[in-house]
Protein backbone atom coordinates (compact mmCIF):
# COMPACT_ATOMS: atom_id res chain seq x y z
CA UNK A 1 0.00 0.00 0.00
CA UNK A 2 2.77 2.55 0.83
CA UNK A 3 6.38 3.27 -0.93
CA UNK A 4 8.58 2.95 1.45
CA UNK A 5 11.27 5.16 2.48
CA UNK A 6 15.21 4.74 1.52
CA UNK A 7 17.47 7.49 2.07
CA UNK A 8 15.40 9.24 4.61
CA UNK A 9 11.97 8.40 6.86
CA UNK A 10 9.46 10.46 5.46
CA UNK A 11 7.32 11.97 7.48
CA UNK A 12 4.27 11.07 8.71
CA UNK A 13 2.32 12.97 5.97
CA UNK A 14 4.18 11.67 3.08
CA UNK A 15 3.48 8.38 4.25
CA UNK A 16 0.42 8.68 4.87
CA UNK A 17 -0.25 10.46 1.34
CA UNK A 18 1.34 7.76 -0.28
CA UNK A 19 -1.00 5.01 0.70
CA UNK A 20 -4.06 3.79 -0.88
CA UNK A 21 -6.75 3.28 1.16
CA UNK A 22 -8.66 0.08 0.55
CA UNK A 23 -12.51 0.39 0.53
CA UNK A 24 -13.65 0.41 3.56
CA UNK A 25 -16.34 -2.46 2.58
CA UNK A 26 -13.63 -4.55 1.97
CA UNK A 27 -11.59 -3.74 5.52
CA UNK A 28 -14.91 -4.70 6.96
CA UNK A 29 -15.25 -7.94 5.52
CA UNK A 30 -11.87 -9.18 7.05
CA UNK A 31 -14.02 -8.81 10.37
CA UNK A 32 -16.88 -10.66 8.52
CA UNK A 33 -18.78 -7.52 8.99
CA UNK A 34 -20.56 -6.98 5.43
CA UNK A 35 -21.54 -3.67 3.60
CA UNK A 36 -25.33 -3.62 4.61
CA UNK A 37 -23.69 -3.54 8.47
CA UNK A 38 -21.63 -0.08 7.67
CA UNK A 39 -22.54 3.51 7.28
CA UNK A 40 -19.95 4.77 5.18
CA UNK A 41 -18.88 8.09 6.71
CA UNK A 42 -16.64 9.92 4.03
CA UNK A 43 -13.69 8.56 2.25
CA UNK A 44 -12.04 5.00 4.13
CA UNK A 45 -14.01 6.13 7.72
CA UNK A 46 -17.54 4.25 8.55
CA UNK A 47 -19.82 3.90 11.26
CA UNK A 48 -21.18 0.41 12.42
CA UNK A 49 -25.13 0.01 12.49
CA UNK A 50 -26.18 -0.40 15.46
CA UNK A 51 -28.14 -3.88 14.62
CA UNK A 52 -24.15 -5.33 13.83
CA UNK A 53 -23.44 -4.11 17.08
CA UNK A 54 -25.79 -6.27 19.21
CA UNK A 55 -25.55 -9.46 16.67
CA UNK A 56 -21.81 -9.45 17.67
CA UNK A 57 -22.73 -8.53 21.26
CA UNK A 58 -23.37 -12.81 21.83
CA UNK A 59 -20.68 -14.42 19.78
CA UNK A 60 -17.71 -15.25 21.45
CA UNK A 61 -14.93 -13.02 22.65
CA UNK A 62 -11.68 -12.95 21.63
CA UNK A 63 -8.81 -12.10 23.74
CA UNK A 64 -8.09 -8.50 25.10
CA UNK A 65 -4.47 -7.42 24.55
CA UNK A 66 -4.00 -3.42 26.74
CA UNK A 67 -1.30 -1.38 25.68
CA UNK A 68 0.09 0.83 28.78
CA UNK A 69 3.34 2.95 28.84
CA UNK A 70 6.09 4.26 32.02
CA UNK A 71 5.37 7.40 32.62
CA UNK A 72 5.66 9.66 29.32
CA UNK A 73 8.56 12.33 28.53
CA UNK A 74 7.50 15.58 27.23
CA UNK A 75 7.85 14.17 23.17
CA UNK A 76 5.88 10.88 24.10
CA UNK A 77 6.68 7.53 23.82
CA UNK A 78 4.83 5.84 20.67
CA UNK A 79 2.54 4.04 22.09
CA UNK A 80 -0.58 4.05 19.70
CA UNK A 81 2.44 3.58 17.38
CA UNK A 82 3.20 0.74 19.42
CA UNK A 83 -0.80 -0.15 19.46
CA UNK A 84 -1.22 0.18 16.00
CA UNK A 85 1.62 -1.52 14.84
CA UNK A 86 1.42 -4.63 16.79
CA UNK A 87 -2.36 -4.80 15.00
CA UNK A 88 -0.04 -4.79 12.18
CA UNK A 89 2.25 -7.96 13.30
CA UNK A 90 -0.23 -10.20 14.27
CA UNK A 91 -2.21 -9.74 11.02
CA UNK A 92 1.35 -10.37 9.17
CA UNK A 93 1.97 -13.70 11.20
CA UNK A 94 -1.44 -15.16 10.61
CA UNK A 95 -3.26 -13.97 13.98
CA UNK A 96 -7.42 -12.24 12.82
CA UNK A 97 -6.64 -9.28 15.05
CA UNK A 98 -8.00 -5.30 14.85
CA UNK A 99 -7.20 -2.67 17.07
CA UNK A 100 -9.59 -0.16 19.35
CA UNK A 101 -7.83 3.39 19.58
CA UNK A 102 -8.62 6.45 20.73
CA UNK A 103 -9.85 9.71 19.41
CA UNK A 104 -7.59 12.71 18.39
CA UNK A 105 -8.76 15.46 20.42
CA UNK A 106 -7.64 19.07 18.50
CA UNK A 107 -6.47 20.68 21.78
CA UNK A 108 -3.08 18.10 21.56
CA UNK A 109 -3.29 17.96 17.58
CA UNK A 110 -3.13 21.99 17.33
CA UNK A 111 -0.85 22.30 20.56
CA UNK A 112 1.76 20.26 21.18
CA UNK A 113 1.47 16.71 19.90
CA UNK A 114 0.08 17.83 16.16
CA UNK A 115 -1.46 14.83 15.66
CA UNK A 116 -2.48 11.85 17.30
CA UNK A 117 -3.13 8.65 14.59
CA UNK A 118 0.15 6.92 14.80
CA UNK A 119 3.38 7.54 12.83
CA UNK A 120 5.86 6.41 10.35
CA UNK A 121 4.76 2.75 9.26
CA UNK A 122 2.09 2.24 12.17
CA UNK A 123 -0.98 4.95 11.29
CA UNK A 124 -4.19 4.76 11.41
CA UNK A 125 -5.96 6.15 7.87
CA UNK A 126 -7.24 8.59 6.44
CA UNK A 127 -4.84 10.14 9.03
CA UNK A 128 -6.11 13.81 8.15
CA UNK A 129 -9.42 13.01 8.51
CA UNK A 130 -8.90 10.88 11.84
CA UNK A 131 -6.81 14.46 13.21
CA UNK A 132 -9.78 16.76 11.49
CA UNK A 133 -13.08 16.28 12.94
CA UNK A 134 -13.00 12.78 11.89
CA UNK A 135 -16.69 11.59 12.14
CA UNK A 136 -18.05 14.53 14.72
CA UNK A 137 -18.34 12.33 17.50
CA UNK A 138 -16.01 14.92 19.45
CA UNK A 139 -18.39 17.86 18.15
CA UNK A 140 -21.72 15.49 19.30
CA UNK A 141 -20.04 14.92 22.32
CA UNK A 142 -19.37 19.08 23.28
CA UNK A 143 -23.17 19.98 21.53
CA UNK A 144 -24.15 17.84 24.39
CA UNK A 145 -22.54 18.80 27.01
CA UNK A 146 -23.45 22.31 25.88
CA UNK A 147 -26.88 21.44 26.01
CA UNK A 148 -27.17 20.85 29.33
CA UNK A 149 -25.47 24.14 30.06
CA UNK A 150 -28.08 26.46 28.06
CA UNK A 151 -30.69 24.54 29.58
CA UNK A 152 -29.48 24.48 33.22
CA UNK A 153 -29.23 28.45 32.63
CA UNK A 154 -32.53 28.58 30.46
CA UNK A 155 -34.39 26.85 33.88
CA UNK A 156 -32.63 29.68 35.79
CA UNK A 157 -34.25 32.45 33.84
CA UNK A 158 -37.53 31.09 33.77
CA UNK A 159 -38.50 30.42 37.84
CA UNK A 160 -35.92 27.65 38.69
CA UNK A 161 -39.04 25.01 39.87
CA UNK A 162 -36.03 23.06 40.94
CA UNK A 163 -34.86 25.40 43.23
CA UNK A 164 -31.04 24.40 42.16
CA UNK A 165 -28.69 26.28 44.22
CA UNK A 166 -27.24 28.92 42.20
CA UNK A 167 -24.06 29.35 43.86
CA UNK A 168 -22.92 25.48 43.78
CA UNK A 169 -24.07 24.42 40.39
CA UNK A 170 -20.95 21.71 39.03
CA UNK A 171 -21.74 21.16 35.57
CA UNK A 172 -19.65 23.42 33.18
CA UNK A 173 -19.29 23.97 29.82
CA UNK A 174 -17.04 22.36 27.47
CA UNK A 175 -14.69 23.45 24.46
CA UNK A 176 -12.28 20.34 22.15
CA UNK A 177 -9.41 22.64 22.30
CA UNK A 178 -7.13 23.81 24.71
CA UNK A 179 -7.73 27.91 26.52
CA UNK A 180 -6.69 28.34 29.54
CA UNK A 181 -8.79 31.73 29.63
CA UNK A 182 -11.65 29.99 29.71
CA UNK A 183 -10.40 28.03 33.26
CA UNK A 184 -13.06 30.56 35.16
CA UNK A 185 -15.83 32.53 33.73
CA UNK A 186 -18.51 34.30 34.43
CA UNK A 187 -22.02 33.81 32.18
CA UNK A 188 -25.08 36.40 32.11
CA UNK A 189 -23.06 39.52 32.50
CA UNK A 190 -25.01 42.52 30.53
CA UNK A 191 -29.10 43.10 31.44
CA UNK A 192 -31.49 40.77 32.77
CA UNK A 193 -32.36 39.44 29.73
CA UNK A 194 -29.32 37.66 29.61
CA UNK A 195 -29.79 35.40 32.73
CA UNK A 196 -28.56 34.67 35.83
CA UNK A 197 -24.85 35.81 36.65
CA UNK A 198 -22.99 33.35 38.10
CA UNK A 199 -19.57 32.18 37.99
CA UNK A 200 -18.79 29.17 35.43
CA UNK A 201 -15.70 27.28 34.00
CA UNK A 202 -14.78 25.46 30.64
CA UNK A 203 -13.27 21.79 30.58
CA UNK A 204 -11.63 20.13 27.88
CA UNK A 205 -14.32 17.76 25.85
CA UNK A 206 -12.06 14.91 26.82
CA UNK A 207 -12.60 15.67 30.52
CA UNK A 208 -16.59 16.28 30.01
CA UNK A 209 -18.87 13.84 31.79
CA UNK A 210 -20.76 13.04 28.23
CA UNK A 211 -17.55 11.29 27.30
CA UNK A 212 -17.40 9.03 30.32
CA UNK A 213 -20.64 8.70 29.78
CA UNK A 214 -20.44 7.26 25.87
CA UNK A 215 -17.31 5.74 26.72
CA UNK A 216 -19.07 3.25 29.74
CA UNK A 217 -22.30 2.85 28.22
CA UNK A 218 -23.18 -0.68 27.18
CA UNK A 219 -26.15 -0.38 24.90
CA UNK A 220 -28.76 2.87 23.91
CA UNK A 221 -30.89 2.61 27.37
CA UNK A 222 -27.89 2.74 29.49
CA UNK A 223 -26.83 5.64 27.38
CA UNK A 224 -30.14 7.52 27.88
CA UNK A 225 -30.49 6.35 31.72
CA UNK A 226 -27.00 7.29 32.60
CA UNK A 227 -27.55 10.64 30.84
CA UNK A 228 -30.79 11.61 33.39
CA UNK A 229 -28.67 10.65 36.05
CA UNK A 230 -25.71 13.45 35.89
CA UNK A 231 -26.22 15.57 38.74
CA UNK A 232 -25.98 19.37 37.85
CA UNK A 233 -25.53 20.49 41.51
CA UNK A 234 -27.75 20.87 44.76
CA UNK A 235 -31.03 21.78 45.63
CA UNK A 236 -31.24 24.98 47.79
CA UNK A 237 -32.56 21.80 50.67
CA UNK A 238 -28.84 20.10 49.79
CA UNK A 239 -30.49 17.35 47.55
CA UNK A 240 -29.01 16.40 44.30
CA UNK A 241 -30.54 17.66 41.20
CA UNK A 242 -30.31 15.90 37.76
CA UNK A 243 -30.17 16.13 34.42
CA UNK A 244 -33.51 13.91 34.12
CA UNK A 245 -35.05 16.68 36.69
CA UNK A 246 -35.34 19.87 34.04
CA UNK A 247 -35.78 17.44 31.40
CA UNK A 248 -32.62 17.48 29.19
CA UNK A 249 -31.65 13.49 29.33
CA UNK A 250 -34.19 12.73 26.14
CA UNK A 251 -32.66 15.76 23.79
CA UNK A 252 -29.07 15.07 25.35
CA UNK A 253 -29.57 11.54 24.10
CA UNK A 254 -30.67 12.69 20.61
CA UNK A 255 -27.40 14.66 20.37
CA UNK A 256 -25.58 11.59 20.79
CA UNK A 257 -27.52 8.79 18.23
CA UNK A 258 -24.43 8.68 15.46
CA UNK A 259 -21.27 9.47 17.97
CA UNK A 260 -22.54 6.48 19.98
CA UNK A 261 -21.67 4.34 17.15
CA UNK A 262 -18.15 3.13 16.82
CA UNK A 263 -16.18 4.35 13.34
CA UNK A 264 -14.28 1.86 11.39
CA UNK A 265 -10.89 2.84 9.38
CA UNK A 266 -7.89 0.82 8.63
CA UNK A 267 -3.97 0.95 9.44
CA UNK A 268 -1.42 1.59 6.85
CA UNK A 269 -1.13 -2.15 5.88
CA UNK A 270 -5.02 -2.77 5.25
CA UNK A 271 -6.01 -4.06 8.48
CA UNK A 272 -9.04 -3.57 10.42
CA UNK A 273 -9.09 -0.43 13.05
CA UNK A 274 -11.55 0.90 15.74
CA UNK A 275 -11.58 4.55 16.95
CA UNK A 276 -13.98 5.41 19.31
CA UNK A 277 -13.56 7.14 22.92
CA UNK A 278 -11.84 10.11 23.91
CA UNK A 279 -8.04 10.60 25.46
CA UNK A 280 -6.42 12.42 28.07
CA UNK A 281 -6.04 9.74 31.11
CA UNK A 282 -5.02 12.26 32.97
CA UNK A 283 -8.26 14.33 33.90
CA UNK A 284 -10.27 11.39 32.38
CA UNK A 285 -10.23 8.14 32.32
CA UNK A 286 -8.73 7.65 28.75
CA UNK A 287 -9.74 4.49 27.18
CA UNK A 288 -11.75 3.79 23.54
CA UNK A 289 -15.06 2.42 24.31
CA UNK A 290 -16.87 -0.76 25.98
CA UNK A 291 -19.31 -1.18 22.84
CA UNK A 292 -16.11 -0.62 20.54
CA UNK A 293 -13.80 -3.31 22.66
CA UNK A 294 -17.02 -5.74 22.22
CA UNK A 295 -17.58 -5.49 18.48
CA UNK A 296 -14.15 -5.87 18.15
CA UNK A 297 -13.84 -8.94 20.13
CA UNK A 298 -17.08 -10.20 18.50
CA UNK A 299 -15.05 -10.15 15.20
CA UNK A 300 -11.42 -11.28 15.72
CA UNK A 301 -9.29 -13.65 17.70
CA UNK A 302 -6.69 -11.05 19.26
CA UNK A 303 -8.24 -7.39 20.41
CA UNK A 304 -5.36 -4.53 20.77
CA UNK A 305 -6.43 -1.87 22.97
CA UNK A 306 -4.66 1.56 24.22
CA UNK A 307 -4.52 3.26 27.84
CA UNK A 308 -4.12 6.82 28.16
CA UNK A 309 -0.75 7.95 29.49
CA UNK A 310 1.20 6.03 32.08
CA UNK A 311 -0.18 2.89 33.43
CA UNK A 312 -0.60 4.65 36.80
CA UNK A 313 -3.18 6.57 35.17
CA UNK A 314 -5.19 4.82 31.59
CA UNK A 315 -3.89 0.72 33.12
CA UNK A 316 -5.29 1.67 36.39
CA UNK A 317 -8.35 3.26 35.40
CA UNK A 318 -9.21 0.30 33.06
CA UNK A 319 -8.84 -2.21 35.66
CA UNK A 320 -11.22 -0.49 37.95
CA UNK A 321 -13.41 1.82 36.13
CA UNK A 322 -13.58 0.31 32.21
CA UNK A 323 -13.21 -3.39 33.21
CA UNK A 324 -15.46 -2.74 35.91
CA UNK A 325 -18.57 -1.76 33.37
CA UNK A 326 -17.53 -4.12 30.86
CA UNK A 327 -16.74 -7.24 32.95
CA UNK A 328 -13.54 -8.02 30.36
CA UNK A 329 -9.99 -7.41 31.79
CA UNK A 330 -7.18 -7.79 29.62
CA UNK A 331 -5.43 -10.94 29.05
CA UNK A 332 -2.16 -9.46 28.83
CA UNK A 333 -0.28 -6.00 29.50
CA UNK A 334 2.23 -4.31 26.93
CA UNK A 335 4.33 -2.24 28.42
CA UNK A 336 5.42 0.61 25.88
CA UNK A 337 9.08 1.88 27.46
CA UNK A 338 11.94 3.69 25.44
CA UNK A 339 15.35 4.26 26.11
CA UNK A 340 15.31 7.94 26.00
CA UNK A 341 12.13 8.03 28.55
CA UNK A 342 14.47 6.08 31.15
CA UNK A 343 17.00 8.40 30.54
CA UNK A 344 15.15 10.93 31.73
CA UNK A 345 13.67 9.11 34.79
CA UNK A 346 17.53 7.93 35.78
CA UNK A 347 18.19 11.83 36.10
CA UNK A 348 20.06 12.15 32.70
CA UNK A 349 18.81 15.72 32.20
CA UNK A 350 18.04 16.49 35.19
CA UNK A 351 15.02 17.04 37.90
CA UNK A 352 12.74 18.68 35.93
CA UNK A 353 9.65 16.67 34.86
CA UNK A 354 8.72 18.59 31.97
CA UNK A 355 12.40 19.13 30.61
CA UNK A 356 12.62 18.50 26.54
CA UNK A 357 16.26 17.55 25.96
CA UNK A 358 17.80 18.21 23.09
CA UNK A 359 18.29 16.24 19.95
CA UNK A 360 22.47 16.12 20.97
CA UNK A 361 21.54 15.30 24.62
CA UNK A 362 18.93 12.50 23.44
CA UNK A 363 21.40 10.68 21.11
CA UNK A 364 24.41 10.91 23.80
CA UNK A 365 25.01 7.66 25.23
CA UNK A 366 23.83 6.99 29.13
CA UNK A 367 23.89 3.60 29.99
CA UNK A 368 23.84 4.08 34.01
CA UNK A 369 20.74 6.41 33.54
CA UNK A 370 19.12 4.15 31.43
CA UNK A 371 19.69 1.50 34.45
CA UNK A 372 18.56 3.87 36.85
CA UNK A 373 15.28 4.69 35.00
CA UNK A 374 14.68 0.99 34.66
CA UNK A 375 15.66 -0.41 37.89
CA UNK A 376 13.09 2.37 39.44
CA UNK A 377 10.17 3.41 37.42
CA UNK A 378 10.30 0.60 34.78
CA UNK A 379 10.02 -1.46 37.79
CA UNK A 380 7.20 -0.14 39.23
CA UNK A 381 5.13 -0.09 36.18
CA UNK A 382 5.40 -3.44 35.36
CA UNK A 383 5.42 -4.98 39.07
CA UNK A 384 2.36 -2.65 39.49
CA UNK A 385 0.77 -4.57 36.28
CA UNK A 386 1.86 -8.04 36.70
CA UNK A 387 -0.23 -7.58 40.19
CA UNK A 388 -3.51 -7.56 38.78
CA UNK A 389 -2.85 -11.04 37.27
CA UNK A 390 -2.10 -10.94 33.84
CA UNK A 391 1.84 -11.24 31.77
CA UNK A 392 3.09 -7.97 31.46
CA UNK A 393 5.49 -8.05 28.22
CA UNK A 394 7.60 -4.93 27.55
CA UNK A 395 7.89 -3.70 24.32
CA UNK A 396 11.06 -1.04 23.85
CA UNK A 397 10.08 1.34 20.78
CA UNK A 398 13.17 1.53 19.47
CA UNK A 399 14.81 4.79 18.19
CA UNK A 400 17.62 5.43 16.00
CA UNK A 401 19.97 7.09 18.64
CA UNK A 402 19.57 3.94 21.18
CA UNK A 403 22.89 2.11 21.34
CA UNK A 404 23.09 -1.83 21.86
CA UNK A 405 24.47 -1.12 25.06
CA UNK A 406 21.60 1.27 26.48
CA UNK A 407 18.86 -1.55 25.10
CA UNK A 408 20.97 -4.22 26.41
CA UNK A 409 20.75 -2.54 29.64
CA UNK A 410 16.99 -1.61 29.50
CA UNK A 411 16.16 -5.47 28.61
CA UNK A 412 17.80 -7.08 31.19
CA UNK A 413 16.09 -4.58 33.98
CA UNK A 414 12.83 -5.55 32.63
CA UNK A 415 13.61 -9.35 33.01
CA UNK A 416 14.49 -8.69 36.44
CA UNK A 417 11.24 -7.03 37.19
CA UNK A 418 9.19 -9.97 36.16
CA UNK A 419 8.55 -8.93 32.49
CA UNK A 420 6.99 -12.21 30.78
CA UNK A 421 8.59 -11.46 27.77
CA UNK A 422 11.42 -8.18 26.47
CA UNK A 423 11.42 -7.28 22.96
CA UNK A 424 12.70 -4.92 20.38
CA UNK A 425 9.82 -3.10 18.62
CA UNK A 426 10.52 -1.03 15.51
CA UNK A 427 7.15 -0.45 13.78
CA UNK A 428 7.28 3.27 13.02
CA UNK A 429 10.25 2.59 10.49
CA UNK A 430 9.42 -1.14 9.49
CA UNK A 431 5.52 -1.23 9.92
CA UNK A 432 4.37 -4.66 10.54
CA UNK A 433 7.34 -6.67 9.98
CA UNK A 434 9.03 -4.29 12.97
CA UNK A 435 6.83 -5.54 15.49
CA UNK A 436 6.30 -9.60 14.27
CA UNK A 437 9.01 -10.55 17.70
CA UNK A 438 6.57 -8.67 19.78
CA UNK A 439 3.58 -10.16 18.09
CA UNK A 440 4.74 -13.83 18.64
CA UNK A 441 5.42 -13.20 22.24
CA UNK A 442 1.79 -11.64 22.64
CA UNK A 443 0.10 -14.35 21.28
CA UNK A 444 2.45 -17.07 23.68
CA UNK A 445 1.77 -14.95 26.91
CA UNK A 446 -2.42 -14.84 25.73
CA UNK A 447 -2.22 -18.66 25.14
CA UNK A 448 -0.26 -19.15 28.26
CA UNK A 449 -2.20 -16.96 30.34
CA UNK A 450 -5.43 -18.85 29.50
CA UNK A 451 -4.20 -22.39 29.95
CA UNK A 452 -3.54 -20.71 33.43
CA UNK A 453 -6.57 -19.53 34.61
CA UNK A 454 -4.95 -17.29 36.63
CA UNK A 455 -7.77 -14.63 38.05
CA UNK A 456 -8.09 -11.07 37.68
CA UNK A 457 -7.22 -9.26 40.77
CA UNK A 458 -8.23 -5.49 41.81
CA UNK A 459 -6.54 -3.68 44.16
CA UNK A 460 -10.01 -3.31 46.18
CA UNK A 461 -13.87 -4.99 46.13
CA UNK A 462 -15.97 -2.90 44.80
CA UNK A 463 -18.00 -2.23 47.44
CA UNK A 464 -14.81 0.10 49.63
CA UNK A 465 -15.51 3.19 50.48
CA UNK A 466 -13.99 6.21 48.05
CA UNK A 467 -11.51 7.08 50.80
CA UNK A 468 -10.36 3.37 50.66
CA UNK A 469 -9.81 3.13 47.26
CA UNK A 470 -8.10 6.71 46.80
CA UNK A 471 -5.67 5.07 49.69
CA UNK A 472 -4.78 1.99 47.64
CA UNK A 473 -4.46 3.51 44.76
CA UNK A 474 -2.19 5.85 46.44
CA UNK A 475 -0.20 3.56 48.62
CA UNK A 476 -0.03 0.32 46.06
CA UNK A 477 0.17 2.36 42.52
CA UNK A 478 1.67 5.46 43.14
CA UNK A 479 3.87 4.30 46.72
CA UNK A 480 2.57 7.33 48.41
CA UNK A 481 2.74 7.45 52.15
CA UNK A 482 -0.57 8.63 52.30
CA UNK A 483 -3.45 10.31 51.15
CA UNK A 484 -4.18 14.35 52.23
CA UNK A 485 -7.81 15.56 51.40
CA UNK A 486 -8.10 19.19 51.84
CA UNK A 487 -10.91 20.93 53.84
CA UNK A 488 -12.80 21.91 50.98
CA UNK A 489 -12.31 18.52 48.90
CA UNK A 490 -13.95 16.81 52.69
CA UNK A 491 -17.13 18.55 52.56
CA UNK A 492 -17.45 17.83 48.91
CA UNK A 493 -16.60 14.05 49.56
CA UNK A 494 -19.36 14.09 52.58
CA UNK A 495 -21.75 15.24 50.40
CA UNK A 496 -21.20 12.68 47.98
CA UNK A 497 -21.14 10.32 49.89
CA UNK A 498 -24.65 11.77 51.83
CA UNK A 499 -26.44 11.49 48.31
CA UNK A 500 -25.71 7.89 48.10
CA UNK A 501 -22.81 7.57 45.83
CA UNK A 502 -20.12 6.38 48.48
CA UNK A 503 -19.13 3.62 46.34
CA UNK A 504 -18.07 4.35 43.14
CA UNK A 505 -15.18 4.34 41.63
CA UNK A 506 -12.65 6.96 41.55
CA UNK A 507 -10.88 8.28 38.50
CA UNK A 508 -7.44 9.93 40.07
CA UNK A 509 -7.15 13.56 38.02
CA UNK A 510 -3.17 14.04 37.99
CA UNK A 511 -0.01 14.53 36.65
CA UNK A 512 1.26 12.07 33.96
CA UNK A 513 5.00 12.55 34.25
CA UNK A 514 4.93 11.09 37.68
CA UNK A 515 3.78 8.42 39.86
CA UNK A 516 3.37 11.34 42.30
CA UNK A 517 1.36 14.48 41.90
CA UNK A 518 4.07 16.64 40.84
CA UNK A 519 5.58 16.43 37.54
CA UNK A 520 8.93 16.70 38.85
CA UNK A 521 9.35 13.75 41.37
CA UNK A 522 10.77 11.78 38.34
CA UNK A 523 12.06 8.28 38.62
CA UNK A 524 10.15 5.91 41.39
CA UNK A 525 9.59 8.09 44.00
CA UNK A 526 8.61 7.46 47.61
CA UNK A 527 7.62 9.78 51.05
CA UNK A 528 5.23 11.61 49.30
CA UNK A 529 1.82 12.79 50.23
CA UNK A 530 -0.75 12.74 47.82
CA UNK A 531 -3.02 16.06 47.88
CA UNK A 532 -6.70 16.00 47.07
CA UNK A 533 -8.03 19.44 46.58
CA UNK A 534 -11.62 18.59 45.03
CA UNK A 535 -14.18 15.71 44.48
CA UNK A 536 -16.07 16.10 41.61
CA UNK A 537 -19.48 13.62 41.15
CA UNK A 538 -19.97 11.94 37.75
CA UNK A 539 -23.06 10.36 38.64
CA UNK A 540 -24.12 9.54 35.10
CA UNK A 541 -20.82 7.75 34.74
CA UNK A 542 -20.85 6.67 37.51
CA UNK A 543 -17.33 7.16 39.32
CA UNK A 544 -15.72 10.44 41.65
CA UNK A 545 -12.93 12.53 39.76
CA UNK A 546 -10.66 13.43 42.87
CA UNK A 547 -8.16 16.01 41.86
CA UNK A 548 -4.48 15.61 42.69
CA UNK A 549 -2.40 18.60 43.34
CA UNK A 550 -2.93 21.23 40.76
CA UNK A 551 -3.99 19.24 38.31
CA UNK A 552 -6.26 21.16 35.53
CA UNK A 553 -8.98 20.05 33.71
CA UNK A 554 -8.10 22.70 31.05
CA UNK A 555 -5.02 22.60 29.46
CA UNK A 556 -3.14 25.80 27.75
CA UNK A 557 -1.46 25.97 24.99
CA UNK A 558 2.43 25.60 24.76
CA UNK A 559 4.45 28.80 23.71
CA UNK A 560 4.65 27.83 20.20
CA UNK A 561 1.78 25.53 19.34
CA UNK A 562 1.96 23.21 16.94
CA UNK A 563 -1.26 25.14 14.79
CA UNK A 564 1.23 28.07 14.31
CA UNK A 565 3.46 26.01 11.79
CA UNK A 566 0.17 24.55 9.97
CA UNK A 567 -1.51 25.91 6.70
CA UNK A 568 -3.77 25.18 3.63
CA UNK A 569 -2.40 25.96 -0.13
CA UNK A 570 -4.52 26.82 -3.20
CA UNK A 571 -5.84 23.49 -4.02
CA UNK A 572 -6.81 22.69 -0.25
CA UNK A 573 -4.19 20.60 0.63
CA UNK A 574 -2.83 20.70 4.16
CA UNK A 575 0.59 22.01 4.87
CA UNK A 576 3.11 21.75 8.34
CA UNK A 577 0.52 19.32 9.91
CA UNK A 578 1.30 15.85 11.39
CA UNK A 579 4.99 15.32 11.69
Amino acid sequence: MVVRATDHMASDLEIARAATLEPIEAIAWKLGISSHELTPVGNGMAKITWEAICERFNRPQGSLVLVTSVNPTPFGEGKTVTTIGLTQALCAIGSKATCVVREPSMGPVFGIKGGAAGGGYSQVLPMEDINLHFTGDMHAITSTHNLLSALIDNHLKFGNDCKIDTERISWPRVIDMNDRSLRQIVVGLGTAANGNVRQDRFDITAASEVMAILVLASDYADLRRRLGEIVIGPSFEGNPVKAEDIGAAGAMALLLRNAFLPNLVQTLEGNPAFIHGGPFANIAHGNSSVIADRIALGAADIVVTEAGFGSDMGAEKFMHIKAANSGKPPDCVVMNVTVRSMKLHGGAFGDKGGYRPTPEELAAENVEAVSAGATGNLDRHIRNMAGFGMPVIVSINRFSTDTDAELAALGDAARASGATAVTICEVHAKGGAGGEELARAVVTAIQDHVAAGRPFTPLFMPDATIREKIDSIATRIYKADRVRIETAAARQLAQIEKWGYGKLPVCMAKTQYSFSHDPNLLGSPTGFIVPIKEFRLNAGAEFIVAICGNMMTMPGLPKRPAALDMDMDENGNLTGVFG
